[in-house]
């Protein structure tokens, strides 16, 4: 089986590859394909959901390339901000990018300034993801979700993973995601267990 995965990202593009290693499912990235950034893509995460965004690309990607496709949307939920950045946390401080040199460093930046006084007992939050699949172009999304607990760190911790991982201690591993291997985090992670539980549904259906 063929399976695109409608992401850009390198980050996402490598944990999710590790994630399907030694299966029966050759998975495959838009670039891989030669397919083209068309400017619709900067339009498509419009939704104010998860899922809404999560489909939107699945669609787009897979009626380009006729594959069935996957796409997910993530973010981080702190409580103390009332669940915010939520399903904007890929775009959190956008505007703020140039001044800090990327976007993931002035995402972190600018969570950090929010949560300046708060204390560490009141940093709780959870990333979440939510994984569309779409066997054709037109058939109904497949959705699972799924999330991952911890607390937001007063300092970044770690090189490892990105986005928000520097600053996200995991209340599985007792460590932040930017300080573990890979593999553990991927172990853990929303984005490891919603795509574990699309596998699962894949495989069965292969069966």
């Amino acid at each position: 089986m063929k399976l695109l995965v409608a992401t850009r990202s390198a980050g996402k593009r490598g944990e999710i590859r590790e994630l399907f290693a030694g299966l029966p499912i050759h998975v495959v990235f838009p670039d891989e394909l030669g397919l083209e950034r068309l400017p619709e893509e900067e339009e498509l995460e419009q939704s104010s959901s998860y899922a809404g965004n999560a489909v939107a690309k699945a669609r787009h990607f897979a009626q380009i390339a006729g594959l069935a496709t996957v796409a997910d949307d993530s973010g981080i939920e702190v409580d103390a901000l009332g669940g915010a950045p939520g399903v904007y946390s890929a775009r959190f401080a956008a505007a703020r990018a140039s001044g800090h040199g990327s976007v993931d460093a002035a995402n972190n930046a600018l969570l950090l300034e929010r949560l300046a006084d708060i204390p560490d007992v009141q940093r709780t939050a959870r990333y979440r993801c939510v994984v569309a699949y779409l066997e054709t172009p037109t058939a109904a999304a497949e959705i699972v979700e799924a999330t991952c607990e911890g607390r937001i760190l007063s300092s970044p911790h770690g090189d490892g993973g990105f986005g928000y991982d520097p600053l996200f201690f995991s209340d599985d591993l007792q460590r932040g995601f930017g300080e573990v291997p890979a593999a553990a985090k991927h172990r853990v992670s929303h984005r490891g267990r919603a795509f574990r539980a699309l596998i699962e549904v894949l495989l069965r259906r292969s069966v």
